[in-house]
């Protein structure tokens, strides 16, 4: 992550922007301008941490004179009551900055915890956790980031890094062959270099993936659906909606038919069952909820001290 993108500042502008609007009416009516203080943010539960320099550059953004100290950095375990960072500065940024940051804060380390949760279920088999597209709109890439420091993988950016034929895709293109077939067809005529991200949407790296300029991946419902798509050529199945058994025997399958063939299990995965379908012997499980459903972490920020 580019925390000095335009990306991150234009985020902060727009999160300021909305909390302090003209101004901080609250603190211009008690802090007076000139006083100093020092103050913390702290863990109010165990979590896995993200967002810490982001936070930095909203309050930096109020005070550039504002010393901060980062007690841990972004995708360590934080235990209860422990400081995650601490300000010494003028009071009024410190007091202004609070909300914004927590909410960044909160937020991405929510997603974080919640993956590296999903990850302790997955311990010891092949199996990675992955996230979706179900996120915040505009937050996309700060959600993916903090999938990655709870340990988790990205499944694509955009719409535009990999093709990913999903059930309406298969009926409108005309079946599950026509579908790969037109994909194939498409993704050799876009041959030019990938980012990492697009080839770790399937799972491969670009010196598997030489003949195409885009990674394939096809959503399958059925058996009958996964015989077809192995028949024609796909390299990253998707098993969607399936139970576990379902699962196991399609996995079986897949790596009779097509040994390098990637496979993914999607649909009503959680942490009651994850352990049970990455025990399927499927590379990756992918879960909308560590984005979408994710809760936000407990974290607060505490004045010890004003001059």
């Amino acid at each position: 992550m580019n925390w000095d993108s335009s990306y991150i500042s234009e985020l902060i502008e727009r999160a300021l922007a909305e909390d302090i609007g003209p101004g901080d009416v609250t603190v211009e009516a008690t802090i007076p301008g000139h006083a100093a203080g020092r103050a913390r943010i702290v863990a109010k539960q165990e979590l896995i941490c993200a967002g810490l320099l982001l936070a930095e550059r909203i309050f930096r953004r109020l005070d550039p004179n504002l010393k901060l100290e980062r007690r841990l950095e972004d995708g360590q375990f934080v235990r209860k009551k422990q400081d995650v960072l601490r300000l010494d500065g003028r009071v009024s940024a410190i007091l202004t900055g609070e909300r914004p940051a927590l909410n960044f804060l909160g937020r991405l380390s929510g997603i974080a915890t919640l993956t590296h949760q999903f990850v302790q279920q997955l311990a010891g088999t092949q199996a990675k956790i992955r996230d979706t597209l179900k996120t915040a709109p505009g937050l996309r890439l700060l959600e993916q980031y903090a999938v990655r420091m709870g340990g988790g993988t990205n499944h694509r950016v955009g719409l535009y890094d990999a093709i990913l034929l999903k059930k309406s895709h298969i009926a409108l293109a005309g079946g599950v062959k026509a579908a790969l077939d037109q994909a194939h067809s498409y993704a050799s005529s876009r041959m030019s270099p990938l980012a990492t991200t697009a080839y770790e949407a399937v799972g491969l790296s670009p010196s598997q993936n030489e003949a195409s300029s885009l990674p394939i991946q096809i959503e399958v419902r059925n058996e009958d659906e996964l015989r077809e798509a192995l028949g024609a050529g796909a390299e990253a199945i998707r098993l969607d909606n399936f139970t576990p058994d379902q699962a196991r025997a399609c996995v079986q399958i897949a790596r009779h038919i097509r040994p390098d063939c990637v496979v993914e299990i999607s649909g009503g995965i959680t942490l009651a069952n994850a352990r049970t379908y990455a025990e399927t012997g499927a590379d990756y499980l992918s879960s909308g909820a560590l984005t979408h459903s994710a809760p936000n972490a407990d974290l607060s920020l505490l004045v010890d001290s004003v001059e």
